[in-house]
C-alpha cells in the first residue's frame, strides 16, 4: 500500500472530523408554548451554527403563519396541516444540505410524529422548551393569553387547546437555563449526531 496515499486518507479523516468542517444535516424542532422562548433561542442557535460553518435556516411560527400558511386557522385539523407543510418544507432544505431550525408550538403529539417520518427519524431532534404556563402569560408581550382568558381568542394553546408534553424529546430545556446554556446544550447533542455520521466516534 502507498504510505503516501494511507498518510493523506489520516489527514482528510482529521479534516473530516473536525466541528468546523462538519456539515451534516438536521431538522431541530423547537416545541413549547407560546411564550416558551423558543424563537430566541433559534435564533441564536442559527448564528452560532454559521459561526461554526454550519449552514442554518430558522423557520420561525410567527412567520410561517403570515406566509404560506396564511389560509390556516387554529382549530386542530389546521394545526396539523400547518405542521405538515414545516415538515415539507424543512424536508427540502434538508435535501440542499441545510440545518433547519423550526420554532412552532407543534402541540400534538401526532402532529410531532408525522414531522419527525417526512424529514426522516435519523434527521430529526426535537427539543422541548419546557417553560410553565405562568412564566409564558408573564412574557406575553402579544397579549394573546390575556386575550385567550377573556374568551377573545379560542383554540389558544395552554388555556383553552391542550399542548401535549413531549415524553421522549432528545432534549428538554429548561426555562431556568440562560439562552447560551441552551444553544450550548442543543449543540453538543447535534455535534455528537453529526460526528456519528461522519464516523468520528
Amino acid at each position: 500500500m502507498d504510505e503516501n496515499l494511507n498518510d493523506s486518507d489520516n489527514s482528510i479523516i482529521k479534516e473530516d472530523c473536525s466541528t468546523d468542517n462538519m456539515q451534516s444535516t438536521l431538522l431541530i424542532l423547537l416545541t413549547g408554548l407560546s411564550g416558551a422562548g423558543k424563537s430566541t433561542i433559534a435564533v441564536n442557535l442559527k448564528h452560532f451554527l454559521l459561526n461554526k460553518n454550519i449552514k442554518a435556516y430558522t423557520l420561525d411560527g410567527d412567520h410561517v403563519r403570515n406566509g404560506i400558511n396564511k389560509d390556516l386557522g387554529f382549530s386542530p385539523e389546521d394545526r396539523s396541516e400547518s405542521n405538515r407543510r414545516v415538515g415539507e418544507i424543512s424536508k427540502l432544505f434538508i435535501d440542499e444540505g441545510i440545518v433547519v431550525i423550526a420554532s412552532i408550538i407543534a402541540p400534538y403529539k401526532k402532529d410531532r410524529e408525522v414531522i419527525k417520518h417526512i424529514v426522516a427519524p435519523n434527521n430529526y431532534v426535537e427539543v422541548f422548551v419546557n417553560t410553565s404556563l405562568e412564566t409564558c402569560e408573564k412574557r406575553d408581550d402579544k397579549g394573546l393569553y390575556k386575550k385567550a382568558r377573556a374568551g377573545e381568542i379560542e383554540n389558544m394553546t395552554g388555556i383553552s387547546s391542550p399542548y401535549e408534553i413531549p415524553i421522549n424529546s432528545d432534549i428538554e430545556i429548561n426555562e431556568n437555563l440562560s439562552v447560551n446554556e441552551s444553544v450550548e446544550l442543543i449543540f453538543k447533542v447535534i455535534e455528537s449526531k453529526f460526528a456519528k455520521r461522519s464516523g468520528c466516534v
